[in-house]
């Protein structure tokens, strides 16, 4: 038998430094590249400002991070607050109406046959298209921010929460019904736990794409914002403060996404809140309560 190759090879499996090193190599590569071509070029030119030093983006974000001599604001923790609250926002709501609409959709085919086809015309419909109508339709306002992440997040949860909801064992369903079960309580008690590990999931594919909705939104029209702030410092092409913002915009996606990543690994979470036993004890879901 050939022996396993401990890196290369469908049978990998590396092990000890091998096993340590290997997710951050990219990494290591991508900040040496930057280093070697950022100090190459300062050697050429010392106002280079494509590929500052690490030095000068350092002393760009300190003076962010501080509150300003006139206003006493700090600029760099007002977009991030503003940021987080509209993809949260957004995202939120995009979660709580996927997993109504595609759980419902999946179990009442009369509800598929009716709006699954809108749904998934919605979801074609390129959102970054429709972003003048939402200025037009509801103002420069947070409220067409939020609405933009929505409509780009929401029919794709729904979609994948419908597929995973028509995949559960009809075994299990019969078997409710035939212990007493109401439809509301076969959909909300017995469905549901069985969908909440997918919804996170769906959660998480869907927030690199509302990170691109919100930078969108706020490039176009806002005071405040990571979005905002990049598109505008770009004109006087201040990378040092672009690069950070950037870096900064993908540790927030990847936090959110660990977060999620959590919640997926956990689903039984969900039955250790106590404002959640309580509901899923409501009377409207026992025998009867759809009638």
């Amino acid at each position: 038998m050939r022996k396993r190759s401990r890196f290369f090879g469908i049978y990998a499996e590396p092990k000890g430094a091998a096993n340590r090193l290997t997710p951050v190599m990219p990494f290591i590569v991508l900040i040496l590249g930057y280093l070697l071509v950022s100090d190459f070029r300062t050697r050429v030119n010392p106002d280079d400002k494509i590929f500052p030093p690490v030095s000068k983006a350092v002393a760009s974000m300190y003076e962010m991070i501080t509150p300003d001599t006139r206003t006493g604001t700090r600029l760099f923790v007002e977009d991030t607050v503003a940021s987080i609250r509209r993809i949260g926002i957004g995202l939120s709501l995009a979660s709580i109406t996927g997993l109504l609409m595609g759980l419902n959709l999946g179990l009442f085919p009369g509800m598929k046959k009716s709006l699954f086809g809108f749904v998934t015309f919605v979801s074609i419909i390129p959102p970054l298209a429709i972003l003048p109508i939402l200025f037009v339709s509801f103002g420069t306002d947070e409220l067409a921010k939020v609405a933009l992440i929505f409509i780009g997040t929401a029919p794709a949860i729904t979609r994948s929460v419908c597929l995973e909801a028509e995949q559960v064992p009809p075994e299990l369903i019969t078997k409710a019904f035939t212990l007493g079960a109401s439809e509301l309580g076969v959909v909300y008690r017995v469905v549901l736990p069985q969908i909440l590990p997918h919804l996170f999931e769906a959660t998480r594919l869907a927030v690199g794409s509302a990170w691109l909705y919100l930078i969108a939104a706020e490039a176009i029209s806002a005071t405040e914002g990571l979005g905002y702030r990049i598109f505008l410092v770009r004109r006087y092409l201040a990378m040092d403060i672009i690069y950070p913002y950037v870096l900064w915009i993908t540790f927030l996606g990847y936090a959110m996404d660990r977060s999620l990543a959590i919640f997926v690994g956990h689903p039984d979470v969900w039955y250790k809140i106590k404002c959640c036993k309580k509901w899923l004890k409501s009377p409207i879901l026992k025998k009867g309560g759809s009638r």
